[in-house]
């Protein structure tokens, strides 16, 4: 079996260089293939469309379903059929291997001779030949081959098509199950998300609850839906105003993990601008290592630093009924100021020692203006709420600086000494949109002190602005 495989191998391997020659003495004359001759032999494969052997097991399966039925041969043909099936099946004749034929068997001795006559013919040239003669015999075989072969490609259209159909089923599997795992990858991350959101609003709600809600019954006394609804956008706000806080807190984080990593790859470079800030002012230079000793003389004569308590992050939010807000606030008019251009005015809100927050609220007439709130650590002869105009914050350093100028004892020479209280920031000043919405906010004491809020109008050269403001305290 594994010799027949073997013999099956190599006869591919040679169909590709297969030549055919006819034998004057053996092929019947006229066929239009031969088995041996030139620029035919190539034609073979093209002709029938099969390899010689399948060619071969085919011509065998028709002449065994026709023999005698739609084909009639001749008993010198049928000899010949015999020995070329001989010479595939055993190859050259060879007398002395063969059994003894008896003198009366005339048909075992005429096949024997007819095999004799194919002297050395290859197995492969015999199956070539038996191909050739059947045809030439049967002029049904051909359409036969011919109808084998259109079956054969149908199947194999039809296997093709399958495989091509269940590749396709498989891809669009392969697809919907990827995509139904980004679905749910989706899915848990926004569930992940939401639980987050809600576990931090949870937190921060307990934090706010006392002031949101002061604030709402101050806002709509006698309608608790209202209330509810503002609470809860105020809280919304505040979730979204916090995460900000922390995305920006993330951002300076990452922006000093990289200034360190480049401070680490260049150290010569940094040695360098060391040595460039050691040459200049005194101002620069660190106290403990100034020569004349007055950075010395001057913590020993104003004391260690005072430490001060951290200042808590505000709450901010904004709210769209900025007309009721204004009818309201015209009822005093203390409330109600004009910020000229290119001016800032300062509110000065001491804390009360009833107190625990600080709220505030605020919108303008048609244009924006610059709001921030700062904390100056100092103690107020009085809870009374002032309001200070300068052209500039800048024009404030300056007037808070010249104040001290005129003080006795003080040596001109080292300059002059600002006795300003340290001043911490709680919101920055930025251009808010208070024509549009009421901005409000609140912030928790962080000691005692004064709050100063600062509605900047410096930007605008032409245009003054009217301010609706209303601050107050809460437990």
């Amino acid at each position: 079996m594994a010799e027949e495989k073997d013999d099956v191998s190599r006869l591919d391997v040679a169909v590709d260089g297969l030549s055919l020659t006819e034998n004057e003495n053996d092929s019947p004359e006229g066929q239009g293939v031969t088995a041996n001759g030139g620029e035919d032999g190539g034609l073979f494969d093209e002709k029938w469309g099969f390899p010689a052997e399948e060619l071969y097991k085919l011509a065998l399966t028709f002449f065994k379903e026709k023999e005698g039925k739609a084909v009639h041969l001749t008993y010198g043909d049928k000899l010949k059929l015999v020995a070329y099936t001989k010479q595939v099946q055993v190859g050259p004749y060879d007398a002395e291997k063969m059994p003894p034929v008896g003198y009366f068997d005339v048909i075992g001795n005429d096949r024997r001779k007819e095999w004799q006559t194919l002297g050395d013919m290859g197995k492969h040239q015999a199956m070539c030949e038996f191909c050739l003669l059947l045809d030439n015999l049967c002029p049904t075989f051909q359409p036969y081959v011919e109808a084998h072969r259109r079956d054969l490609e149908e199947k194999e259209r039809i296997k093709r098509e399958e495989e091509e159909r269940l590749q396709r089923e498989a891809e669009e599997r392969e697809r919907q199950r990827l995509e139904e795992e980004a679905r749910k990858m989706q899915e848990d991350e926004r569930i992940r998300q939401e639980q987050q959101k809600l576990a931090i609003m949870n937190v921060l709600n307990q934090q706010t609850a006392a002031q949101f809600q002061q604030y709402a019954a101050q806002q709509f006394p006698g309608n608790p839906e209202q209330q509810q609804l503002l609470i809860r956008q105020l809280q919304e706000e505040h979730y979204q105003q916090y995460m900000q806080q922390v995305y920006q807190q993330q951002m300076q984080q990452l922006q000093q993990q990289h200034l360190q990593q480049q401070q680490q790859q260049a150290p010569a470079l940094n040695n360098h601008v060391d040595a460039e800030a050691g040459q200049g002012s005194p101002a620069a230079v660190p106290p403990t290592l100034d020569s004349t000793g007055d950075s010395e003389e001057k913590i020993v004569e104003n004391g260690p630093e005072e430490e001060y308590p951290s200042i808590s992050a505000p709450s901010m939010w904004t709210r769209p009924q900025i007309q009721e807000f204004k009818e309201q606030i015209r009822k005093d008019k203390d409330s109600v100021i004009t910020v000229g251009r290119g001016e800032v005015v300062t509110v000065r809100v001491p804390t009360h020692e009833d107190g625990a927050y600080l709220f505030w609220e605020f919108a303008t007439d048609s244009y924006d203006i610059g709001f921030g709130v700062y904390f100056e650590w100092t103690i107020a002869p009085s809870n009374a709420v002032s309001v200070h105009v300068s052209e500039s914050s800048d024009e404030e350093d300056e007037e808070e600086d010249v104040e001290g100028e005129g003080e006795e004892g003080q040596d001109v020479e080292k300059g002059a000494r600002s006795d300003r209280p340290p001043t911490d920031e709680i919101v920055p000043i930025y251009r808010r949109d208070c024509h549009v919405e009421v901005y409000a906010g609140s912030h928790m004491y962080p000691g005692r002190g004064v709050y100063l809020l600062k509605f900047d109008n410096s930007y605008s050269l032409w245009r003054s602005k009217t301010l609706y403001y209303r601050v107050y305290y809460t437990r």
